[in-house]
């Protein structure tokens, strides 16, 4: 147990760095759903599969949006829409 543990802390570390390298990107994102934990948000992917949310605004599940993010946890991206003037901008 005490190895899982190790593990799992380790792994929390390593999310978070790789995730806070997406601050301040901007990416394309498929809407997938209405947050878990605020119904407020809505949930989607990038191209990298990483989940992100923002607010649910007027998008609707299946469209793509385009959302700069903000912060992030050690599994999840945070982020807001943003317009169409950034397409191709830091879209990987």
């Amino acid at each position: 147990k005490r190895r899982l543990r190790e593990i799992t802390d380790l792994q929390q570390i390593h999310g978070l760095h790789r995730m806070k390298n997406s601050v301040g990107k901007v990416y394309k994102v498929l809407i997938e759903g209405v947050s878990k934990k605020n119904e407020n948000e809505l949930k989607g992917r990038n191209t990298e599969n990483t989940v992100i949310v923002f607010p649910k605004e007027n998008f609707k599940i299946g469209e793509y949006v385009n959302v700069r993010v903000n912060d992030c946890t050690s599994a999840t991206l945070i982020g807001e829409a943003v317009s169409s003037q950034y397409e191709g901008v830091v879209i990987p």
